[in-house]
């Protein structure tokens, strides 16, 4: 148990001094940005931790969560930067994948170093999530960046279409690390309009705006793949994207218009994109 508990910890180490030298680098750029403050903070306090050799006196699970949110924090200040820049055509396809995999890391890593355990027990279900609303919602920003660059997309329509389907994958799985709630299970909810909303999966504002993320990019592989002219090679793709655009935007739509109605969210899009899907 002491061998697999040294072994671990100097793997975790050995990613957090990277992590911390890839921060310095970004802090020279913009030493004033909050989320790069944050992440050189926890590095701060997971260095010391393992320099003065913390022992067990920090579990593993609180490690890999404090390692999670350096990443969630140093890839938030590079997607920004991406999106600042319009995503360029020439670096962005290398950047994104690299963000992509620095996003999954902490998900690899927890079933590597705790692989008795189920990653959501690990990292708790609010990091878990957040991982994949990151990486599904980076490819909905360079999607729909994608999508008003109509020469691009004639020339690199399978590639447009790939982002498409891993990023409704990534925002797929964030809408189901929660189970939804089950009225049926015992569980007593006074307020009837969040009852509404937890049975359908609807836990935060996050939520409602991944579903219309999702919408939209069901909405865009349909699109291209109607006027595709190898669209009968991917024609489960495209029945898929037609079923779930229309599930999930039909639920968007109920709770909007019924236990959040009057609280700013606007179904107008969701209902001209429904009527296409449909």
């Amino acid at each position: 148990m002491a061998d697999d508990y040294r072994r671990q910890s100097l793997e975790l180490e050995r990613r957090i001094f990277d992590l911390d030298a890839k921060c310095s680098g970004l802090k020279a750029e913009k030493p004033d940005d909050d989320y790069l403050q944050n992440a050189a903070s926890i590095l701060d306090k997971l260095k010391s931790y393992f320099r003065h050799g913390g022992g067990e006196s920090s579990t593993l699970s609180k490690l890999l969560q404090d390692y999670t949110q350096v990443i969630l924090d140093i890839t938030f200040f590079e997607e920004n930067r991406l999106v600042d820049l319009e995503f360029p055509e020439e670096c962005s396809p290398g950047k994104i994948q690299q963000l992509l995999q620095d996003l999954t890391e902490p998900e690899v890593l927890s079933g590597r170093l705790a692989p008795g355990q189920e990653v959501q027990s690990v990292l708790g279900l609010e990091l878990l999530e957040c991982l994949y609303w990151r990486r599904g919602a980076l490819l909905y920003m360079y999607c729909h960046t994608l999508h008003q660059r109509k020469q691009w997309i004639k020339k690199n329509k399978e590639t447009f279409l790939k982002c498409i389907q891993e990023g409704v994958r990534y925002l797929m799985r964030m809408l189901q690390v929660r189970n939804s709630v089950k009225l049926s299970d015992g569980v007593v909810l006074h307020d009837t309009s969040t009852a509404n909303l937890l049975s359908e999966g609807v836990f935060s504002d996050t939520h409602l705006l991944t579903m219309m993320y999702i919408g939209e990019m069901c909405f865009w592989a349909v699109k291209y793949e109607d006027c595709s002219v190898d669209s009968t090679e991917r024609k489960e793709d495209h029945l898929q994207f037609r079923d779930i655009g229309t599930q999930i935007l039909n639920k968007y739509v109920t709770a909007c218009e019924g236990p959040l109605q009057g609280q700013g969210w606007n179904t107008e899009n969701a209902k001209e994109i429904l009527s296409i899907l449909q």
